[in-house]
């Protein structure tokens, strides 16, 4: 008989179970708290009971381990030295979604060779996280595969649905049961309402298609997801983090019935995809926060080692240490001397309104 299926697949590789991955890689009690405790301090931040900004910062992408632990090691420091005034998160980002082809991330391409060893992506991601939250630093990621959440979820504080994946019915029906925050980003053509549909659709019951712990098909069935949120990155005509706009989502979200609340992407089409132009944006939003805008909970920041980003190289050996090779970033040094007057500037605001940490 003629073959029917697979007619272009080259080759299947079974990979480990979600299990057996966590068996080899068990979560400390260290991480664990931080995890626990993390989620607890966005989940307060987002419902108004805590009045810090939530700052996600950190490297577009994650290709090198080494590098990713040095700048974790130094935001670890700082988050303990603003915590009164920010809550600090890493972006830990391990997949990376392309309008065509190109690099999609270090867990579908560890090696940056084309090989495709996503097993080893897998289990060095989730040993890059257990390290991260085992030092106290919470983390945060974007979810693109449906699958990977089973591997590493247990290990993230914040998650994000992303623009080009945020009118998927597959990724809507995940988030419902997503066991942290999700944040749903507007479309790459700046469309807010689809964020907010993904929100009211996260926060109800799905039954789908899924993996369970022994990599085995399942039908999940999940209770909805109660802490969904906007996330604004701009679209390809303009910018949407400015008061006018930021009165607009209010306004949408009001008329949708949810909480007035959201992040601000510094980065993306807000910045216009220059990393040089992401401190105007954090300014813009501290202006707001400093004006009496409460319902910009947090914002998001692109930042690496050191600023700008490199080609991706025929020979990985080349690359420069703590440059991003995705979406060009900014330099350690920024983003502390941001962070710090940022820091300062809600300190007083806070002082002023004599509010506390919740």
């Amino acid at each position: 008989m003629q073959r029917l299926q697979d007619l272009r697949v080259s080759s299947m590789t079974r990979l480990v179970a979600p299990r057996s991955l966590k068996e080899a890689l068990p979560v400390s009690a260290e991480a664990a708290d931080t995890v626990i405790n993390g989620r607890k301090e966005i989940e307060g931040i987002l419902s108004g009971k805590d009045s810090r900004l939530l700052v996600i910062v950190g490297p577009c992408s994650i290709h090198d381990t080494k590098s990713a632990m040095e700048y974790a090691e130094k935001l670890r420091e700082l988050r303990e030295e603003l915590r009164e005034d920010l809550c600090i998160v890493m972006r830990v980002y391990f997949e990376k979604p392309r309008t065509t082809i190109g690099w999609k991330g270090f867990i579908n391409d560890p090696h940056l060779d084309g090989s495709f060893d996503i097993g080893h992506g897998l289990h060095y991601a989730r040993k890059l996280l257990l390290d991260i939250n085992a030092m106290g630093l919470p983390a945060a990621t974007e979810f693109l595969d449906p699958f990977t959440p089973q591997y590493v979820s247990d290990l993230i504080s914040w998650a994000a649905i992303g623009a080009r994946t945020i009118e998927s019915q597959t990724h809507r029906q995940m988030a419902s049961g997503l066991s942290m925050p999700v944040g749903f980003k507007n479309s790459t053509d700046g469309r807010l309402q689809v964020a907010i549909d993904a929100m009211e659709s996260a926060q109800h019951s799905h039954s789908f298609l899924g993996i369970d712990q022994e990599g085995m098909s399942s039908v999940i069935t999940t209770t909805g997801n109660p802490f969904g949120h906007i996330v604004l990155r701009g679209g390809s005509k303009r910018p949407n983090y400015d008061a006018e706009n930021i009165a607009d989502a209010e306004a949408r979200l009001e008329k949708a019935g949810m909480p007035k609340t959201m992040i601000v992407d510094c980065s993306h089409a807000n910045s216009g995809k220059k990393h040089e132009q992401q401190s105007k944006v954090w300014n813009n939003i501290i202006e707001q926060r400093e004006a009496g805008t409460t319902s910009i909970t947090g914002v998001m920041i692109e930042s690496n080692l050191l600023c700008g980003n490199q080609p991706f190289p025929d020979d990985p050996s080349k690359l420069k240490y703590g440059v991003s090779i995705t979406d060009a970033c900014i330099s350690w040094d920024e983003t502390v001397s941001m962070l710090r007057e940022g820091a300062q500037r809600l300190h007083k605001v806070a002082a002023g309104n004599g509010t506390t940490i919740a």
